[in-house]
């Protein structure tokens, strides 16, 4: 009977380290499972936040040349306004002094025209006392 209980005693014993073993290995798999997914999880990860800093880098970048195009314009265009108002000015300048020639002229006509009233009035006086 000593030897039977050895027996079934061995017996159990090798069917619990035989357990041990399987759960040891599954363990032992499930951990490699649990690595292999937190890596692929972190890789994951790192190429969304890559993904995202290059949308968000792209957009910024696009938005930085934008910015850099739209100063180009705004000073060329400051250049444009300066010279417009340059010329403006000596285009008024200009007007002014035709308009000083012309006032200059109209008074001449003017005169010419008092000038030429007083010459008749006087012919005609000294007509009528030549005539007289």
């Amino acid at each position: 009977m000593e030897g039977a209980a050895e027996t079934a005693g061995g017996q159990l014993e090798a069917a619990l380290l035989q357990i041990m073993h399987r759960h040891h290995n599954q363990s032992l798999h499930q951990r490699r499972q649990t690595e292999r997914a937190k890596m692929d999880a972190v890789r994951s990860a790192a190429q969304v936040a890559d993904l995202l800093v290059g949308t968000v880098d792209g957009g910024v970048q696009e938005l930085y040349i934008n910015e850099k195009r739209i100063e180009l314009e705004a000073r060329a265009l400051l250049a444009t306004i300066a010279r417009y108002r340059k010329q403006t000015d000596q285009w008024l300048a200009a007007t002014n002094a035709i308009n000083s020639v012309l006032k200059e002229m109209g008074d001449f006509e003017n005169w010419m025209k008092i000038m030429d009233f007083d010459c008749k009035s006087i012919n005609a006086a000294i007509r009528n006392i030549h005539q007289s």
